[in-house]
């Protein structure tokens, strides 16, 4: 069904009709009750706390010993707050943060060439998401300070990451 039968079939229904349709879909799929609670009640700061929290989970784990470091679990998770409509503001303080874990988790393990290569990858949506949202002044310190770790650090991928950096002069 496209967009315009849909609105046609919509506009045919009465209000409570509509009402009945709207909490089935509410109690059948937890998707939409995720997002008309978020609508109701955005606990923005919880959420990203509760990422935070997972994410860091990833490279330094609590109940298991290995970590697993998988870049995936704050891509879904950053992806879901875009589409939630997360405050753009908050979205870039946990992409910063999952940089800023991973740089920490480097220190201390003999990482392969695809950890650098997948945080190249993060570093470049970061820097990007920042620009396109007019965030670069909030965040250029600790951007730059990512950056500077990357290069003092010896990672992988050196001239990307300076390329990645071009796009915030």
């Amino acid at each position: 069904m496209g967009k315009r039968a849909l609105k046609k079939y919509l506009v045919e229904l009465k209000k409570r009709e509509l009402e009945a349709q709207l909490m089935d879909l509410y109690d059948r799929f937890p998707v939409v009750k995720e997002y008309y609670d978020f609508i109701f009640n955005p606990k923005e700061d919880k959420l990203v706390q509760e990422a935070k929290a997972k994410i860091s989970n990833e490279y330094f784990p609590l109940k298991r010993k290995r970590p697993k470091a998988r870049r995936s679990v704050a891509q879904k998770y950053i992806k879901h707050f875009v589409k939630l409509g997360v405050e753009p503001h908050l979205i870039a303080d946990l992409m910063l943060y999952n940089l800023e874990i991973g740089q920490a988790f480097s220190m201390d393990r003999n990482v392969p060439d695809a950890f650098y290569k997948s945080m190249l990858n993060s570093f470049n949506e970061m820097v990007q998401f920042v620009s396109l949202n007019g965030l670069v002044s909030d965040f250029k310190e600790r951007i730059v300070k990512t950056y500077n770790f990357t290069q003092n650090n010896k990672w992988g991928y050196q001239e990307a990451f300076s390329r990645a950096l071009d796009i915030l002069d």
